[in-house]
């Protein structure tokens, strides 16, 4: 078995082929590879004569991805880089509008399981959360070690949307002036000693939602899809599609409210009135898939 067959199974992976609905000899964007889960699916629906392109910050998971596809006859074109640029991608590959984009907002398994990127803390690792080093300065070590305690309790407020963002962000502080904050469970044992004794026994572990908060400042995630969903519906063709499956309560209030504009001025459909979600039987084999949410909207016919 591969590698790239080891860590990713894709969320709702039928569901995002019955809303794009690729022609056959289309052109296709999935704009967050990853390793390629839903990307096999979408250039076998392509069929030989379609195109597909792939993008991802990550080039570690380019790497796994460019092995899982390689098989493929169809023109795939892999690159690193964000799907808020797409339209200077499209332009570099001498291609204009494309029939379908799938935008799966998700960290997948084969990151958080690298203690090196510091996503997690079930592992020790270095404090990071960088989706592409090679280009990003700024890592989740110097926002939690430079940072001033008000600007930390924003970033965990609301990137996190943790109640305690208060106490997390004065411990952090406290325990910065001794010395430095550089590993993954360093943090996580802080926040932990952070909160109320009873608050540490629910669901999740006591941590998460602050490092949930990190990664997303640290990639300017919300941000990048603003922008990113702008570029992308430009994107399209008309009668195109484009499907986007978020896993955190921020990016769907940005994916519903950008839809809504486009079908409140008629340049586009909704076609999920309700976010899709998992089914029972797809979460018990696919845990991530628990807090997915699916929405896509069809771009309308010029007047």
């Amino acid at each position: 078995m591969r590698n790239s067959d080891l860590f990713h199974i894709p969320v709702m992976p039928q569901q995002a082929l019955d809303l794009l609905r690729l022609p056959l000899g289309g052109v296709a964007v999935d704009g967050t590879l990853g390793l390629a889960g839903h990307a096999v699916l979408m250039a076998k629906a392509l069929g030989d004569s379609g195109h597909l392109i792939g993008i991802d910050r990550d080039s570690a998971s380019l790497v796994m991805a460019q092995e899982r596809l390689a098989s493929l006859s169809l023109r795939v074109d892999l690159l690193q880089g964000s799907f808020s640029t797409l339209d200077r991608i499209l332009t570099s590959l001498k291609v204009g509008a494309v029939d379908g984009i799938l935008l799966d907002l998700g960290i997948s398994s084969f990151q958080l399981d690298d203690e090196g990127r510091g996503f997690a803390f079930r592992l020790d690792g270095p404090l990071d959360m960088r989706m592409d080093v090679s280009f990003q300065g700024v890592s989740a070590a110097d926002l939690v070690n430079t940072l001033k305690e008000a600007q930390l309790e924003k970033i965990i407020s609301d990137y996190g949307e943790e109640r305690f963002a208060r106490r997390i962000a004065a411990a952090i502080v406290m325990h910065r002036a001794r010395t430095k904050i550089t590993t993954t469970q360093k943090l996580a044992d802080i926040i932990l000693r952070a909160l109320p004794h009873g608050y540490t026994r629910g669901r999740i572990h006591p941590a998460t939602r602050t490092f949930q908060a990190l990664r997303i400042a640290v990639n300017e995630e919300l941000e990048t899809l603003e922008r990113g969903l702008e570029v992308c519906f430009k994107s399209l063709h008309s009668k195109g599609r484009l499907c986007v499956i978020s896993f955190h309560s921020l990016e769907d209030r940005i994916v519903k409210n950008k839809f809504r504009f486009w079908g409140g001025e008629k340049t586009g459909t909704i076609l999920t009135k309700k976010p899709w979600v998992a089914d029972d039987e797809e979460c018990k084999g696919n845990p991530r898939s628990r807090s997915a949410k699916m929405r896509a909207i069809e771009k309308s016919l010029p007047k």
